[in-house]
């Protein structure tokens, strides 16, 4: 069965008077439910600037989270999370809607990251963003949706000019900005070992994947890992909220797929 151990955490910064950063998760009740419908992580980040952006993220983790616990056993994690991140969506509209003047311009970022037998599968919005740290390397599973990095992936700009560019904080996507919403969704397969770190960009925008990755290694205990990347994202910059998860694997249930079904392999 998949065994996972985690942790969590969310700082206001150095600067900012009000976190408008919110994380939650779902951690299965039985090992049965632990095959039928796995693990949720989801971490949102409320769009800086804009009125009641806290609303917005916890507004959007809340749904994904419920719309989690109400899956169907089984559900492809795809479709799943899919419908979540839709769902929450949906929900920022409506808050924005109900709220008038106060709510005008509300909007988030989301990542979520389910987790069942020997696969992780994240959907995201934004610029929050989910790496997979594997032996030594943090590499990013998501894309960033940002007017900087659009421009990069189009060749219009160097990934040297898109990280110094006035941009690269601005969203192309997000929740909130229309009813529908466009979503990345990315599977990997997971080694026991592997970790999984879910954050905004108050931490990636301040540390490196490279000092991610060191950390992680360094350190058995998740916790004490988390604690050093929020201080370090304080230290070398501070202006932004921090919000991490990280994910460890310590054993995975290997699973292939026959007409749509999961079958052991052994």
């Amino acid at each position: 069965m998949l065994d996972l151990e985690f942790a969590e955490l969310s700082d206001t910064g150095r600067v900012r008077t009000r976190n408008e950063d919110y994380l939650g998760h779902v951690v299965p009740g039985s090992p049965s439910q632990a095959r039928s419908h796995g693990w949720l992580f989801a971490l949102a980040d409320g769009v800086g600037g804009q009125r009641q952006g806290e609303v917005a993220s916890r507004a959007a983790v809340q749904e994904a989270l419920a719309g989690f616990r109400r899956a169907k056993d089984g559900a492809s994690h795809k479709d799943v999370v899919t419908q979540l991140v839709q769902s929450a969506n949906a929900r920022v509209c409506e808050f924005e809607a109900l709220s008038g003047r106060s709510g005008a311009g509300m909007a988030s970022t989301i990542v979520v990251c389910a987790l069942r037998f020997d696969r992780a599968t994240v959907a995201h919005v934004g610029d929050s963003r989910c790496y997979l740290i594997r032996t030594g390397d943090a590499k990013p599973i998501t894309r960033d949706h940002t007017v900087a990095a659009d421009q990069e992936r189009l060749g219009l700009v160097s990934a040297e000019e898109a990280a110094e560019s006035s941009q690269r904080h601005v969203l192309s996507r997000s929740l909130g900005m229309n009813l529908f919403v466009n979503i990345d969704v990315d599977e990997v397969q997971l080694l026991a070992g592997d970790v999984l770190l879910l954050c905004s960009d108050g931490l990636h925008g301040a540390v490196t994947a490279a000092e991610i990755a060191e950390a992680t290694h360094r350190h058995r205990d998740l916790a004490a890992t988390a604690q050093e990347l929020v201080d370090r994202a304080n230290e070398q910059d501070g202006s932004d909220n921090v919000s991490l998860q990280l994910i460890r694997v310590r054993s995975v249930e290997r699973m292939g797929m026959y007409r749509g079904r999961p079958y052991k392999l052994r």
